[in-house]
């Protein structure tokens, strides 16, 4: 498989999409992707997952609330995405879109956004054609718990997952996870804005684990090959719960959900996941009437790497038959 030391943006065409307040899966995506023989075709898009609901407003410029975007703006939107290596300028549009991974929690954030702006070899930011300086809508990347383990900012978010783990059959797998097998484990990082197309996300995630596979190989030095050798994968996320929904693992078979995805992909880690947790969130989102029944939680995925393949295809699958 060719490869470069470097890569060149990758250009995503998509159709005009709209922006709805509970959209489920738009039909009416298309992408032209352009596959070139460099380094990856990155992605990574406005944070809607395949089921639209919203995670965080977009980096717009005027600053406008996600609701005010809702309730004001409910039309058609012609965007090109194109793919591009972080680079020190996106340290405020990263910022923006994790400011609440962690909940409300105050942890160094921005030692958080060095290291993934930092590592140039594996990881994307995704912006519009033409605006390569602004508007950032995406990022995407992994990073090794081990290799990072003395980084406040790492040891912040290992300590908050224990403190918010409540699930005594967990914890053990967790402590296990985050101590003596951190060098296995890469977090894997994943935020957009709202409402990519659907049809982006198979390419994003090839493109990530794709550069984790040759970054195995391409780096300088053993120990940096080393550190992206993975064996599991550690998510944090969020999902809408139902209030009355018994902890169980995946979506109820009834008309209420038990659990509502917010990005597509999470379904299929969580199905996938050896282990799982969820917890209550203190930062809630204004509650649309069609989530007047659920509660917005954090979740906590454990994927091992040797599920990636089963991943890619079955995210594959389930955009070709939205």
């Amino acid at each position: 498989m060719p490869r470069k030391p470097t890569r060149r943006r990758q250009l995503l065409k998509a159709q005009p999409f709209t922006f709805s307040s509970f959209a489920r899966v738009a039909s009416a995506y298309k992408v032209k992707r352009q596959i070139r023989h460099s380094k990856v075709y990155r992605k990574s898009f406005p944070n809607s997952s395949g089921n639209g609901f919203i995670d965080h407003a977009p980096p717009d410029k005027s600053e406008q609330s996600e609701s005010s975007d809702e309730e004001e703006f409910e039309g058609v939107v012609q965007a090109d995405f194109a793919f591009f290596d972080p680079k020190p300028d996106d340290f405020h549009g990263v910022k923006v879109l994790l400011q609440t991974y962690l909940d409300d929690k105050q942890w160094d954030l921005s030692g958080f956004v060095d290291l993934i702006l930092g590592q140039t070899t594996v990881g994307t930011v995704v912006k519009t054609e033409d605006d390569e300086d602004d508007g950032l809508y995406s990022v995407v990347s992994t990073l090794n718990l081990g290799r990072y383990k003395d980084h406040k900012c790492i040891m912040e978010l290992k300590e908050c997952l224990l403190k918010v783990c409540q699930e005594k059959d967990v914890l053990d797998n967790l402590r296990s996870l985050l101590g003596e097998q951190a060098q296995n484990v890469g977090l894997l990082v994943s935020q957009r804005v709202v409402n990519l197309p659907p049809q982006l996300l198979p390419p994003l995630y090839d493109a990530l684990f794709d550069e984790v596979s040759w970054a195995t190989e391409d780096e300088p030095t053993e120990e940096l090959r080393n550190s992206f050798c993975f064996k599991f994968y550690l998510l944090v996320s969020r999902i809408y719960k139902h209030k009355n929904a018994v902890q169980k693992k995946g979506p109820s078979s009834s008309s209420d959900e038990a659990i509502i995805y917010i990005k597509t992909e999470d379904e299929i880690f969580h199905q996938l996941s050896s282990w799982s947790f969820s917890f209550p969130l203190r930062t809630q989102q204004l509650a649309t009437r069609e989530l007047r029944n659920y509660r917005l939680m954090g979740l906590v995925m454990v994927v091992e790497a040797d599920k990636v393949s089963m991943f890619r295809q079955q995210l594959q699958s389930l955009i070709n038959e939205s």
